[in-house]
């Protein structure tokens, strides 16, 4: 697949940075980009943009009913897409279906007719779609808001069964999953925003996700997709680490964010069936669902009443696991190990546990904590919650005001508390982090949040989130493919990832943003 199968997008209002932008999204590989000409505050310098040209564009000039933000009347915009397409600067113009029956082909200049709706998906799309195949058009684009998982199964019906080349995805994150997909479903090219905070449309990657996370230049219509499946998901570094070793491993994959809202798992997983999605990362808050909605299981899953793994049996029904609980256990027991080198390996059943938190992590760390014997002590900010994870696991539960009142030799954070927007906060105070007990912080982003940043302060031994998560995702990739990962090249790109300094993850490219925001190892 060649690079200018991604459509780079350029939206500024002053020329001088549409200019600067032009400069520098060639410099880091675009060859195919759209000039959001609805963005500039002043009139079209044609001529002083033409010069800039190394590579085909698109010309584009939204209405703020589509999406745009083109502030003048209709006859003043259709008088500059006339001058746009005549103007010799672009081999592509853009023209919604309700024009374009008005503007007809001037020399050599190729046709976009597009259709785009930001309040919903229409329950006529499909005819909305015939009648746009009537007009002349090079390529047809649909660019639709969905609501819900039903919405995305028929713009991916659509894109799948296009009688001509088209490019149709879902807005928004809950439709984010399209914008990818579509190429593995004939689509001629996607689109990518060069400045994602320019705000160009909702749920529009950026230019350098597509460089650095997702590996969209291989996809094909052979590509298997897994993928992170939650509320919300697009923090999460599944991707990332997913999509990285996917390619070491020589595996023709991709693994996607896939948003779906509480209650609607078994709507979604339908949906995706037809994909077919071969495997998820199950995480918050669809994981005591996804240990329903399987057909068979690991024993750690009905042990915990909870999955955050669904790998797709060749029926089409779903094996679950639980790669949580052997990645908490895996963590500490490496810690004790290492920490007793010259002396007796301290057991976990010799040591007191305080468990902060009782949604999925939670419940897989209680259950391995009871089955190795730890004495455990459970406190949620929610105290029903708490009190029946107690009960499950034959355990104690205390108020979320008396979590400091606990004795404890490990303590384990699977709360959000510390990650991103909120990352001074801390789950409990630091006036309980005695010397010698382990802190272990089930966030991985940033690795160092401030309950570690303190208990290493204080004497304690810590475990961060990357280590669970990186242990959990090789069990899944393992699952998912058949290939066992090399965890420390894991461990290797999650630490360039998360790094403000290197902000880059992997010498196969170049830099990745390293953005400050947090996510929990709960995955």
């Amino acid at each position: 697949m060649s690079s200018d199968r991604v459509l780079v997008v350029i939206g500024r209002t002053r020329h001088k940075m549409v200019v600067a932008e032009l400069q520098e999204a060639v410099k880091r590989g675009a060859k195919f980009i759209e000039l959001r000409l609805d963005f500039l505050a002043k009139a079209v310098d044609f001529k002083r943009l033409t010069p800039l040209k190394q590579c085909p564009w698109v010309a584009t000039l939204r209405r703020p009913s589509d999406g745009g933000r083109f502030s003048g009347n209709e006859q003043e915009r259709m008088m500059i897409i006339r001058q746009a397409i005549a103007s010799g600067a672009f081999e592509w113009v853009d023209l919604e279906t309700d024009i374009a029956s008005a503007v007809p082909r001037y020399g050599e200049v190729k046709r976009i007719v597009s259709y785009h709706n930001t309040a919903e998906t229409p329950a006529n799309l499909d005819d909305i779609f015939a009648d746009m195949l009537k007009q002349d058009a090079d390529v047809y684009k649909i660019a639709v808001a969905a609501q819900s998982p039903a919405d995305v199964a028929k713009v991916l019906h659509l894109q799948r069964t296009a009688p001509k080349p088209t490019v149709a995805f879902c807005m928004g994150d809950i439709g984010q999953p399209t914008r990818f997909l579509a190429l593995k479903f004939g689509a001629p090219w996607i689109y990518a925003a060069f400045n994602k905070e320019r705000g160009i449309a909702p749920g529009l990657p950026s230019f350098d996700e597509f460089r650095t996370t997702y590996p969209v230049q291989e996809i094909t219509a052979d590509t298997q997709i897994f993928g992170v499946l939650g509320d919300p998901v697009g923090h999460s570094l599944s991707p990332l680490l997913h999509n990285h070793m996917y390619r070491k491993l020589g595996v023709n994959a991709l693994y996607l964010p896939f948003q779906v809202p509480r209650g609607q798992l078994s709507q979604a997983l339908e949906v995706y069936g037809q994909i077919p999605v071969r495997g998820y990362s199950v995480t918050i808050p669809h994981k005591e669902a996804a240990a329903i909605v399987a057909k068979e299981a690991e024993p750690t899953v009905p042990f915990t009443g909870s999955a955050n793994t669904l790998v797709r049996r060749d029926d089409g029904a779903f094996a679950a696991a639980n790669t949580d609980l052997g990645a908490i256990l895996d963590s500490l027991k490496s810690h004790l190990a290492q920490k007793s080198k010259d002396g007796p390996v301290v057991q976990l059943s010799q040591l007191s546990v305080l468990i902060l938190g009782a949604g999925g992590a939670a419940r897989s760390a209680a259950y391995g904590m009871h089955r190795e014997g730890a004495q455990i002590t459970i406190s949620a900010r929610t105290y029903d919650r708490a009190q029946k994870l107690a009960e499950d696991v034959k355990c104690k539960a205390v108020d979320w005001h008396a979590r400091h009142n606990v004795n404890f030799d490990v303590l384990i954070n699977c709360t959000p508390v510390g990650m991103h927007p909120n990352v001074d906060e801390s789950p409990c105070h630091f006036s309980v982090l005695k010397p010698g007990a382990i802190v272990f912080d089930t966030i991985y982003r940033p690795e160092t949040t401030l309950l570690i940043r303190e208990a290493r302060a204080r004497g304690c031994d810590t475990i961060t989130g990357v280590d669970m998560f990186v242990r959990q995702a090789a069990r899944q990739i393992e699952l998912f493919t058949g290939h066992i990962p090399d965890t420390e090249a894991m461990r290797t790109i999650m630490r360039k990832a998360l790094s403000p300094l290197t902000k880059a993850f992997d010498e196969e490219t170049t830099q990745a943003p390293a953005g400050e925001d947090a996510v929990s190892a709960n995955e």
